[in-house]
């Protein structure tokens, strides 16, 4: 008997939906984006992308059951990010799939936002030991999570003030280089010398496992004004470099200090900025190092999607754990803290 689920997602500016057969076998994956509508602002608008996810979210979701070949009565589960993300994107999609999973009769799976993230990787590998450690770095979060199976995590390290991916987005907003930033930084970095600029490391108390890049983005702000002050030329490139490295210096020190302390040999990398290939790069030689395995998924699915939602939704229906009908988004949604 095979598994057929509905996976969608609207915590930011894409409205996707996905189904996935059994977990691992994706029918479709449509995703439409908001970046065109964003871009002028340097970032997410919050009203606009409620209002966007509003217009769309009926033909997505008919378009991904279209794509696999399907119609509703086909299935099983749907599943829905609920949080944490932005409350106005979050409740489109959590309307739409307690609408469908009432109207259908099937059950509802809530899934958190970062472990639909996390579970990016159990859709592209078959076989991942646990326990797992596993940065999920994206524009919202920065989180070492340890995954004992599936569904049970622990965090042990978190950001306290801009997460990485945030980062990123302000320091090209700067730079003037575009948004979303992650892509634009990297490009921009790949012509520039990262040993250029100075910018610090914030590794915060001995020990600590938390992240913070507040101070590195107020660094690159500094030394941008400093330079337009005495009439100096600004390389955005070297800058970019510089920047980008600071960043997955930390990232990558961290990581590996956390398998250290907990013993884990297996690692994993999720969200949008593990797409970053110098990130990947970096903790794959660090990792191969120390004699650690590391997984990540492809670019696609880095970014947000409803495939990964899906996936995480499955192994909750295997459990029966369903959500009520009474499921409301949670915008400050943690990891392991899930209640409906």
């Amino acid at each position: 008997m095979t598994i057929t689920i509905l996976g969608i997602e609207t915590s930011c500016d894409e409205t996707a939906a996905s189904v996935v057969v059994d977990g691992r076998e994706i029918s479709s994956n449509v995703i439409s984006s908001q970046i065109d509508i964003h871009s002028k602002f340097g970032g997410v608008v919050p009203e606009e992308a409620s209002r966007k996810h509003l217009e769309t979210i009926n033909a997505v979701i008919q378009e991904a059951l279209d794509e696999a070949g399907i119609t509703f009565k086909d299935l099983d589960a749907v599943a829905v990010t609920y949080g944490p993300g932005l409350v106005g994107a979050l409740l489109v999609g959590v309307s739409a799939a307690k609408s469908l999973a009432c109207a259908l009769d099937v059950p509802l799976l809530a899934v958190n936002h970062l472990e639909g993230h996390v579970s990016a990787n159990f859709l592209s590998f078959e076989h991942i030991e646990f326990p797992v450690l596993c940065l999920v770095v994206s524009g919202g979060h920065t989180d070492l999570v340890i995954i004992k199976k599936h569904g049970v995590y622990e965090a042990v390290g978190s950001t306290r003030d801009d997460a990485a991916g945030e980062a990123f987005d302000k320091v090209a907003r700067v730079l003037e280089l575009g948004y979303p930033g992650g892509p634009v930084i990297e490009k921009a970095a790949r012509c520039g010398n990262s040993d250029t600029v100075h910018l610090p490391r914030a590794y915060l108390e001995e020990g600590s496992l938390d992240f913070s890049f507040s101070g590195v983005k107020t660094a690159v702000i500094n030394y941008t004004h400093k330079l337009f002050q005495n009439g100096e030329a600004l390389s955005k490139e070297n800058l970019a470099a510089s920047f980008q490295k600071a960043v997955i210096d930390v990232l990558v020190d961290k990581t590996m200090d956390a398998a250290v302390k907990y013993s884990i040999h297996t690692l994993m990398l999720a969200g949008g900025v593990a797409a970053n290939t110098e990130l990947r790069r970096s903790l794959s030689t660090k990792a191969v190092e120390e004699g650690l395995k590391l997984f990540y998924p492809p670019p696609v699915m880095c970014t947000d999607n409803a495939a990964m939602i899906a996936c995480a939704g499955y192994y909750k229906f295997l459990k029966k754990d369903y959500a009520p009908l009474t499921l409301n988004a949670v915008p400050g949604l943690e990891l392991g803290n899930e209640k409906y």
